[in-house]
């Protein structure tokens, strides 16, 4: 199975020159946690996270409506292609402990692929309840 077959296509996605603000309910309207950043030619330059804008926004004293999301994304996400096989993308989710990954057709972004979108299928169980295991193992319990 491949990675287009299952993604999200026509992922929202955020433009570097955005207010942080507008991002932030951008995200809260839409119940997401991480969203791709793109330039205005749609190529992917990184992604935005709520955790971006608590630790370099709102914690460092920042002016969230006019700081831009160029300032405090995260740069140089891991992606995966649309043609790559879904088990090659899996196993980067677990090395970089990751849930969602952008999915980029020549830097171009076309998609989201999200544990999620795996475990809906019902026929990768194992691997997604892996990746999932990997990605939550440093959580701690008391």
């Amino acid at each position: 199975m491949l990675v287009k077959e299952l993604m999200t296509a026509a992922p929202v996605s955020l433009e570097t020159e955005e207010p942080v603000a507008a991002a932030a309910r951008l995200m809260r309207e839409r119940n997401i946690g991480a969203m791709p950043v793109c330039s205005a030619d749609g190529q992917l330059v990184g992604m935005l996270t709520d955790r971006d804008i608590v630790t370099r926004c709102v914690a460092s004293g920042a002016d969230a409506a006019s700081q831009r999301v160029a300032e405090i994304m995260t740069r140089g996400a891991v992606t995966a292609e649309t043609e790559e096989p879904l088990e090659a993308a899996l196993g980067r989710m677990q090395r970089e402990q990751i849930r969602r990954l952008p999915v980029t057709e020549s830097g171009r972004l076309v998609g989201m692929l999200s544990l999620a979108d795996v475990a809906r299928t019902g026929r990768h169980a194992a691997e997604t309840a892996e990746a999932l295991s990997k990605i939550t193992s440093n959580i701690c319990r008391k």
